[in-house]
């Protein structure tokens, strides 16, 4: 089996490329990771997230572009206040193409498990077999 048809067997196709790439992207910059984190408690403002933060509001919102253009995060408008909310789908999406890659090691792992204790019985049996020429 070649590698695209193991990519297709386990759904990598289901996510387009510069989406798994953006998201990841955004994801691997741990002010970002914070900032979600913080979300996923409920929305805010970028005053509130840039808070608990040594940089400022444009810095943060710098940020919120990435996760924005990611798709983890969309802004609202309120009257005046643009309030920031994490968007679940993306992350659902990812967690789902990442258990498809577990879900495939695993079944990877169970096939290695089934062929040590198949050798082990060989030697087993060859040990048992052995001594019992031994002694006769």
């Amino acid at each position: 089996m070649n590698n695209l048809s193991v990519m297709k067997q386990i759904g990598y196709e289901r996510l387009p490329s510069d989406r798994l790439d953006a998201i990841f992207a955004a994801l691997s910059d741990p002010t970002r990771r914070a900032i979600l984190a913080r979300l996923v408690e409920g929305e805010a403002s970028v005053t509130d997230l840039a808070a608990p933060f040594d940089m400022s509001q444009p810095a943060i919102s710098k940020h919120l572009k990435v996760l924005e253009r990611a798709g983890l995060v969309s802004r609202g408008r309120d009257a005046q206040k643009r309030p920031v909310r994490v968007e679940p789908k993306p992350l659902a999406e990812v967690t789902e193409w990442l258990d498809r890659y577990r879900e495939a090691l695993e079944a990877n792992f169970n096939r290695l498990d089934g062929l040590l204790e198949e050798l082990k019985e060989r030697d087993r049996k060859g040990g048992a077999k052995r001594a019992s020429q031994r002694n006769h």
